[in-house]
């Protein structure tokens, strides 16, 4: 289990800091209001895990090791959007649609009600 723990936290660590440092180096590089270095970290590791889970399911390459640094650990470390569209697409591909519904509305909603929730908490205080 420690062993575990060890490759996740690397791998979240690397994903941390080449998420900052990819976001900010395209924000200060682009000369827009619209939040462009996340969109292209978060579409990024979408890409990545879907590349990453497809290498593990059709050629079976890596290890379960590697397979939690570069999923879990990395893309989670890089963009958690990257695990939540993952976790839609397993929802889809098994027919659970009911369930990607109520997962993607629910986490939007909630998630962004639950953001307003915190900021306004913070300005009363």
């Amino acid at each position: 289990m420690l062993k575990t723990i060890i490759m996740v936290g690397m791998g979240s660590c690397l994903g941390g800091i080449v998420r900052y440092l990819a976001s900010r180096f395209i924000q200060e590089h682009v000369i827009c209001s619209f939040p462009l270095g996340t969109w292209v970290v978060n579409i990024l590791g979408c890409f990545a895990i879907g590349l990453f889970y497809g290498l593990f399911e059709q050629a079976h390459l890596m290890n379960s090791n590697l397979k939690l640094f570069l999923t879990v650990g990395f893309c989670g470390g890089f963009t958690t959007f990257s695990t939540f569209m993952n976790e839609n697409f397993q929802l889809i591909r098994d027919g659970n649609f009911y369930y990607f519904s109520l997962y993607t509305g629910l986490s939007l909603l909630i998630g962004f009600l639950m953001l307003i929730a915190g900021y306004s908490l913070v300005k009363l205080f």
